[in-house]
């Protein structure tokens, strides 16, 4: 277990299913999943399969992350059938903190500004609404809501919703792949706008032409220099790594030894 110094202090992707066939590796290097729900899965696997997967995880001692599911979904849809199918998948996965109990959840807000610029009011009242009745059922648990940038190009509407919000438990969770590869532009384009409310970051490189997954430090992200900034404004989000394979993940998890993200000062 080489890289524990850091598996203890970061989560690392993995869809539900994913983590059901890989259980074995997980639990001898003691990862701790930030467990994807997307696809079909909270439609097709069943609350004992849940629970069989969050005992192992508990009994190990190991916490995990959810990440809920976004695809095909409208949290702001202005088509009430489209907006009640989404609640409904959104409502779902929330339902299952009191299973495995999370230190957070991470959601997309979903906001793309082609789509939604010409009836902005409209979807962002939408949006605050199915947000808010999440917040509520994370809030019973304690547990935090994290917001994740994906087809936004600046942090202005994250700003506004987590503003309206207004409560401890919304945060901002900062992917920056997604800031390489969708909104084309830096860190800094989003930090300190968002440091307030930053609460998660999502781990992962490309080299800005599309969402790669690729491993820190293979892409053109300035990992350097966000860490920089982490550590001189004495921030301590959570922290998840996306590798999409097992190359990569080692190859992730080397990255940060490297970079000493998690050195002790």
């Amino acid at each position: 277990m080489k890289y524990q110094h850091i598996t203890s202090r970061c989560f690392i992707n993995f869809p539900f299913r994913r983590l059901q066939q890989e259980m074995d590796l997980v639990l001898a290097h003691r990862i701790q999943p930030e467990i994807g729900l997307e696809g079909d899965t909270l439609y097709t696997a069943t609350d004992a399969e849940y629970r069989e997967v969050a005992k192992a995880l508990a009994d190990a001692g190991l916490r995990c992350s959810l990440h809920a599911p976004f695809f095909d979904l409208a949290p702001g849809g202005l088509d009430e059938n489209i907006l009640a199918a989404s609640r409904n998948k959104l409502g779902k996965a929330f339902n299952l903190i009191e299973v495995f109990h999370p230190v957070s959840v991470v959601c997309h807000l979903n906001y793309e500004e082609n789509k939604h610029g010409y009836k902005q009011s409209a979807w962002f009242n939408t949006s605050q609404a199915t947000w808010r009745e999440l917040l509520e059922k994370a809030a019973a648990h304690q547990v935090p809501l994290m917001l994740e940038n994906t087809y936004e190009t600046g942090p202005e509407q994250h700003q506004k919703m987590l503003t309206a919000l207004n409560s401890p438990l919304a945060g901002f969770c900062l992917d920056v792949g997604h800031v390489a590869s969708f909104a084309k532009n830096s860190w800094q384009d989003w930090l300190p706008a968002m440091t307030p409310w930053l609460g998660q970051l999502h781990l992962h490189d490309n080299h800005g032409d599309r969402d790669a997954h690729l491993a820190p430090g293979r892409g053109s992200f300035d990992f350097p220099g966000l860490f920089r900034y982490l550590k001189e404004q004495r921030l301590q989000p959570l922290v998840t790594l996306e590798p999409h394979t097992e190359d990569d993940l080692w190859e992730s998890l080397a990255a940060l030894d490297r970079m000493q993200l998690f050195a002790v000062e």
